[in-house]
């Protein structure tokens, strides 16, 4: 059996978020983080705090984290399509649209990670507007699995 649809009540449902939302979310800022705090610390600690070695990780740092903020933190964790609804969850929410409450889908492959943002007629639990991690192909310049 596929891992991607559950049978929920009598109806399959299938997955239609990416499963790397997680590492986007969750695991890429941490490490980023990490990864900054060891670049400010190391010069310190070696003796060599000269204000270039200090100030531009923290440029690095704040300009990163606005990109991570809007690119990322906006995101929600798993959409699921139910036939005639999205189920939508984040954290321990959860909400189905209809999918007549959707007005506009639009979709930009070529940031990263791909986003799908659902405009929504009236607002849900998360707002005028859903964002979703899109479908990632497991070899680059695959197509979509929607349009295989």
């Amino acid at each position: 059996m596929d891992d991607t649809r559950i049978i929920r009540g009598r109806k399959a449902i299938q997955r239609i978020s990416s499963r790397v939302t997680f590492l986007y979310k969750r695991v890429f800022p941490i490490v980023s983080l990490g990864f900054f705090v060891v670049f400010l610390t190391l010069p310190v600690a070696v003796g060599d705090a000269s204000p270039e070695f200090i100030i531009v990780p923290l440029a690095i740092l704040v300009v990163g984290s606005i990109i991570i903020k809007k690119f990322a933190f906006d995101l929600v964790d798993e959409v699921w399509d139910a036939g005639d609804a999205l189920i939508v969850r984040n954290r321990n929410q959860e909400d189905r649209i209809p999918l007549s409450s959707i007005v506009n889908v639009s979709y930009s492959p070529w940031i990263n990670p791909p986003r799908v943002t659902l405009t929504l007629r009236a607002p849900s639990s998360f707002g005028h507007r859903v964002v979703f991690c899109g479908p990632v192909p497991s070899v680059p310049f695959e197509d979509s699995p929607s349009t295989a």
